[in-house]
């Protein structure tokens, strides 16, 4: 992704009068408030558990399934389909990201990576019986599409929001995803609740579930799309394959020549990885290991959104005093005793796992939200574009190690315990790898200014 592109576009995105450019504004948020419901009741409540459930009823005596004659744990179905889907991710995001910024027309891909996603999503509602194989296949084409569709998203607030307006206009958007999310799962928990009032099983009262957050996802996209307007950019004449791997490439080289700020992103992409992995299986090891039900599940992570826009808050007054990299390592410690804590949690006792979901909220929106501020300070002047894209590979693209370990882990092991307690490791070595950045020195060698706290 191009300097002189990013150039070109933002210039003329300013030519737009400030009445045009808040319109655009407020079509950006409602992507956030559409696509934010998959996270939340899909990927974090309800598609873990129900997909365990239909491997479990295509498992052998001894518990396994044989996708491509491979003998797989039913349990590390779902882990590993996250894993594959972030990798395929992976592959594809610098290739959109650079057609887009070859072309200009991020819009008609923003809708294609989008309405993938949410028609990969609807299609859960015919996840039954023993289809894994269905249920895995959508869960990876859904999730491969939403980090797509987000690398599309974010490409867009340097064109739509003058650099003094960045900061509230990204928080406004990621307030409208949280608010989308608490809204959809309350009314997954009146029906999933009251499934027999309505007339329907437990099945497919989480399959509406699931399949009605794929139509959210699509329905709310339409306002993005309507308001949202493409710029004209200078023609590169590169492939969008080439570009986007050689920007990629280059970006990453360019980054040797600043290795405090490679080591900062390196501790980044592994405690992150952490982080990822116990929101996307947390509901996995509730309803399997502690037996915890549906709406116990909804709960919590209703509390959970709830609480991460306090702690959010919270810890950027503790990094006001003590500094953000001191912050973020408290945070870690704390993450390491949630997990601790998890492995102990006794079976059936929804009171312990809230304080666990409490414990997670007041940790989850601080710890990612300083990250990357503490980021900012550390990319030179001039290269903000190129280097958050890498940043955003990181938070989205490249965390799919630890599901792999998580479902791997169960897999020897057969232990939901086990499981769980082995992404430690995530949060220890990033707690080491980040206290080992000198972050005063690495702001200086990048040329910014020191701040007095961070």
């Amino acid at each position: 992704m191009s300097g002189e592109t990013v150039g070109t576009e933002e210039s003329s995105g300013r030519e737009a009068g400030p009445d045009a450019r808040r319109r655009e504004q407020r079509g950006w948020y409602f992507y956030d408030f559409a696509c934010s419901v998959y996270s939340t009741s899909v990927l974090t409540v309800f598609l873990g558990p129900y997909l365990t459930s239909v491997a479990k009823a295509a498992a052998d005596a001894d518990g396994f399934v044989h996708p491509l004659g491979i003998p797989v744990r039913a349990g590390s179905v779902f882990p590993y389909a996250v894993s594959v889907s972030v990798v395929l991710a992976v592959l594809v995001m610098p290739l959109a990201g650079a057609a887009a910024d070859r072309t200009g027309r991020k819009k008609p891909l923003l809708a294609a990576a989008a309405y993938l996603g949410a028609a990969a999503t609807a299609g859960m509602f015919f996840l039954s019986g023993d289809r894994y194989l269905l249920g895995a296949g959508l869960l990876i084409v859904a999730n491969a599409s939403l980090a797509v569709s987000m690398v599309l998203y974010n490409a867009y607030l340097p064109q739509i929001a003058d650099p003094e307006e960045r900061d509230g206009v990204s928080s406004r958007g990621w307030a409208f995803g949280y608010t989308s999310g608490a809204l959809v799962l309350v009314l997954n928990l009146v029906l999933y609740s009251g499934h027999e009032s309505f007339g329907l099983s437990e099945s497919t009262a989480v399959r509406i579930c699931l399949a009605s957050a794929g139509l959210w996802w699509g329905a709310w996209t339409l306002v993005p799309l309507r308001r949202l307007r493409d710029r004209r950019v200078a023609p590169s004449g590169e492939g969008a394959v080439g570009a986007g791997w050689r920007q990629l490439i280059a970006t990453l080289k360019d980054m040797r020549r600043h290795p405090l700020t490679l080591s900062f992103l390196l501790a980044y992409l592994v405690y992150n990885d952490g982080v990822q992995t116990v929101i996307s299986q947390a509901s996995v090891y509730g309803s399997e290991e502690l037996g915890l039900d549906q709406t116990t599940l909804i709960t919590a992570v209703l509390l959970v959104q709830v609480l991460a826009v306090a702690g959010a808050l919270g810890m950027g007054r503790l990094a006001r005093t003590y500094g953000a990299k001191r912050t973020i390592l408290g945070s870690l410690a704390v993450w390491t005793l949630i997990l601790a804590a998890g492995y102990f949690l006794p079976a059936r006792a929804p009171g312990f796992f809230y304080c666990m979901a409490g414990a997670i909220g007041l940790v989850l929106g601080g710890s990612q939200a300083l990250s990357r501020s503490l980021f900012s300070h550390l990319v030179p002047r001039g290269k903000e574009a190129e280097y958050f894209s890498a940043y955003e590979m990181s938070d989205r693209g490249l965390s799919w190690l630890g599901p792999l370990v998580f479902g791997l882990a169960f897999q020897v092991t057969g232990s939901y315990r086990d499981a769980i307690i082995s992404l430690v490791i995530f949060f220890a070595l990033g707690s080491v790898l980040l206290a080992r950045v000198p972050v005063r020195q690495a702001v200086a060698a990048a040329g910014n200014p020191v701040p007095d706290r961070i």
